[in-house]
């Protein structure tokens, strides 16, 4: 089995688990929860959060990316922990104790996010199957998603939500035993060099990845804002659950049109669209009103997110060819969990309208739209590393090709590596 598949297993299984669980907590107190309560709660996840995003993965990211099997180890980590917290939860839903129980599995769901980003250049053929290949994992963990929700769903029915968790148990048991056989190479031998730092810091890049913050910021923001907003509605619960299928299907359809429309659009195009819908979108939803409008807007914004970062992926791959793409994206994912944490807590301290959240949303999306034109007007004048910078650059990717010419660590490729599907 070729890397790609193992990874591709582990994805299908993690997602599948993540799903399992989003239905098992579908009728705890995690959601009857009274809204001024969960606002205190749902805070201090979100503090908590910060901890292992913005203090523990820039120390231990390093260390973990030159370790044979570093990523491996995290991944298998988070699944044995995500079995623990599935196991805690059986009897509790209806007692306190579940919010940090549920708090401490989504901190899980992202700590695996980061390691995933990093595998994915390790496991394919060729820079040139990156995007897609990113876009297969981003399908699959929709379909997987919806494929395990509906046996999920009857059992939640019918036997409860204890059977229901330990389903979930035994899901990431699977992805632990899966995790297993994922690829030992590390992701970095080397530390990064002058050329590295110097391509990620290209301006071309660092707007990228300012877009996309501001798409992951807006992704946060709605899911927290809908989750209150909608909960004080009639049938509230009903369209947050409503709220987040369509986000999933987003999710797919956005990672299906991505490669679509990257063959016949510049990646900037993409991002500058992304920005333009979600900045439209919301404005519209503001201007429009009601729940259907807010449930328009997740899909909005997960839709433009999902597009998003496979052009994101496409200027890095692009712009910074000498650049380690497994730290380079496992860093880059960092910045991006943080910006949805830090986002998620505008709506969690204060309660926004159902005119005034979308408002916020497309003020974000507008100016980072308007940043970015004005980043890429600099670009094309070629003004924005400086003549000594762009001499520099020139120098080391000249020294550079005497060395390694690729993004990834230069070692003969592992058996049946190309990603022949999954």
């Amino acid at each position: 089995m070729s890397p790609f598949r193992r990874l591709a297993r582990v994805h299908a299984l993690m997602a599948s688990g993540d799903a399992v669980m989003a239905v098992a907590l579908a009728d705890s107190l995690f959601l009857s929860i009274s809204p001024d309560v969960a606002r205190d709660k749902v805070l201090q996840f979100l503090a908590i959060s910060f901890i292992p995003f913005a203090v523990v993965a820039p120390l231990i990211g390093p260390f973990i990316d030159t370790m044979r099997g570093g990523r491996r180890m995290v991944i298998g980590i988070a699944a044995l922990l995500r079995v623990a917290l599935a196991v805690a939860m059986i009897g509790r839903v209806d007692d306190l104790v579940l919010f940090p129980l549920a708090f401490a599995a989504l901190v899980l769901q992202k700590t695996y996010a980061v390691s995933k980003s990093a595998l994915v250049p390790t496991v394919v053929r060729n820079e040139e199957e990156l995007v897609e290949a990113n876009s297969k994992l981003g399908l699959l963990s929709g379909l997987m998603g919806a494929a395990v929700a509906v046996p999920a769903v009857v059992m939640q029915r019918w036997v409860g939500s204890d059977a229901t968790l330990t389903l979930n148990a035994v899901v990431f048991g699977l992805a632990l035993f899966a995790a297993a056989r994922l690829p030992r190479e590390a992701v970095a031998l080397r530390p990064v060099a002058a050329l590295e730092r110097l391509e990620l810091s290209s301006p071309s890049i660092v707007l990228g990845a300012a877009a996309m913050m501001a798409l992951r910021a807006a992704v946060g923001f709605v899911f927290f804002h809908l989750a209150f907003w909608l909960r004080s509605q009639d049938s509230g619960t009903i369209w947050f659950g409503l709220a987040l299928t369509v986000s999933v299907l987003a999710t797919m359809g956005g990672n299906i049109l991505a490669p679509l429309l990257r063959r016949h659009l510049p990646v900037e195009l993409l991002l500058m669209g992304a920005l333009g819908l979600v900045a439209l979108g919301a404005f519209g939803v503001a201007f429009a009103g009601g729940v259907r409008a807010a449930v328009a807007l997740a899909a909005l914004t997960n839709l433009a997110a999902a597009v998003g970062r496979l052009a994101f992926e496409a200027v890095v791959q692009r712009d910074a060819p000498d650049a380690n793409r497994g730290r380079a994206f496992a860093t880059f994912e960092v910045r991006f969990q943080l910006a949805w944490v830090v986002a998620g807590l505008a709506p969690v301290l204060i309660s926004f309208s159902d005119t005034l959240g979308p408002l916020v949303v497309a003020l974000l999306a507008g100016l980072t739209l308007v940043h970015y034109l004005r980043g890429q007007r600099v670009v094309r004048r070629g003004l924005a590393l400086g003549p000594s910078n762009l001499d520099r650059l020139k120098r080391l990717r000249t020294r550079s090709r005497g060395g390694r010419a690729t993004g990834r660590e230069h070692r003969p490729p592992p058996e049946s590596a190309a990603p022949e599907g999954w």
